[in-house]
């Protein structure tokens, strides 16, 4: 028998002070942003929760060994500096569900799940039971890095390292979901979604970034702070969300600093360029991304190498180029941990 999901009064009450919290700041008095000036405007600082509202507790999907492999540092980080922004009563500590089977599923209002933790996304009879009655009565799920372009599907480790931006969940994700829910399609959610403005909206301030990257950034990479991301909704709502990987810009060590080094790819051209590449050999994969749009990007990679140069959808073609430097590593980490503030104050809220 499935247990009854209760409908605790206390996310209630944390929605109610959050919807005064995080009202949406007007257009009017929203800034203006520019490549060389992004909006750092955050939400009013936290207000205490009340005493008699208990702390709400966070699942994590962690299959056997699968614990702690893939960025252990990165929630337990997030959910502390959520309860410190924001003042929302969230243990840091995440609980640990060995697969959608467990019966404690119902008890938690939002369960993180990195997609590389699981081996095999095909869901057991029961798992598709509680999914199916975990999601219809108001739960969340979150699934990091369950979307990744074909060059990266061969070995899920190496999803762990590239945020390539791809608008499609993994096949194995929509097949999984699609036996849970018949009929039901992921679409890819627009810039203009809530979940992207929630709490911080913008980007980090850009003018830390060289002047190579910070154009790319500001306006192709990261527009206005969203990033490639896919939903299932039932009845209009939210309810499995999934995206490129975001942890690894999440954790901390004891000492405060960040557990990784980020650097970023960004896509370059020049005078010239398109003409060259047309005709230009390659010894690895040719693939297909979507965009946001629903437009298709289609890469090029040189055999045992990242992806090389891109024909977009305007006919335009353009390289590769990757950076790396403690400010462009900075700067990635704060926009992953503002980007994971806000889905966690939405999947809490809405």
């Amino acid at each position: 028998m499935i247990p009854r999901m209760s409908l605790d009064p206390r996310r209630f009450i944390l929605g109610a002070l959050l919807s005064m919290l995080l009202a949406p700041v007007s257009p009017a008095a929203a800034a203006k942003q520019s490549p060389d000036s992004t909006s750092t405007a955050k939400r009013p600082g936290p207000r205490p929760v009340p005493a008699d509202v208990a702390p709400l507790r966070i699942a994590r999907l962690c299959p056997g060994a699968a614990v702690g492999r893939h960025y252990p540092a990165a929630l337990p980080s997030l959910l502390e500096y959520v309860g410190k922004v924001t003042g929302l009563a969230v243990v840091p500590e995440p609980v640990i569900l060995d697969s959608f089977e467990d019966r404690r599923l119902f008890e938690f209002p939002l369960v993180y799940a990195n997609f590389a933790d699981r081996k095999d996304w095909t869901f057991t009879d029961r798992e598709k039971a509680n999914l199916k009655a975990y999601l219809e009565r108001g739960g969340f799920l979150f699934i990091d890095a369950g979307i990744n372009a074909e060059f990266l599907r061969d070995n899920p480790e190496l999803g762990q390292r590239h945020s390539f931006a791809e608008w499609d969940a993994s096949p194995e994700i929509k097949t999984a979901f699609g036996a849970v829910f018949p009929g039901k399609r992921f679409r890819p959610l627009p810039r203009s979604h809530l979940l992207f403005s929630i709490f911080y909206k913008g980007l980090p301030d850009a003018r830390i970034l060289p002047d190579t990257v910070r154009n790319f950034v500001v306006r192709e990479k990261w527009p206005d702070g969203t990033y490639a991301a896919v939903g299932l909704k039932l009845d209009g709502r939210l309810a499995v969300l999934v995206t490129p990987i975001i942890a690894m810009g999440w954790g901390r060590n004891s000492l405060g600093g960040w557990v990784t080094t980020i650097n970023f790819r960004i896509r370059e051209g020049a005078e010239g360029l398109s003409e060259y590449l047309r005709t230009a050999a390659y010894s690895g994969a040719r693939f297909e991304v979507t965009r946001e749009d629903g437009a298709k990007d289609v890469i090029y990679c040189q055999k045992y190498a990242l992806p090389a140069w891109v024909r977009e959808p305007d006919g335009r073609w353009r390289v590769f180029r990757y950076y790396g430097s403690r400010e462009i590593s900075d700067f990635a980490h704060d926009f992953y941990t503002r980007l994971g503030t806000n889905i966690l104050v939405y999947a809490l809220t809405h």
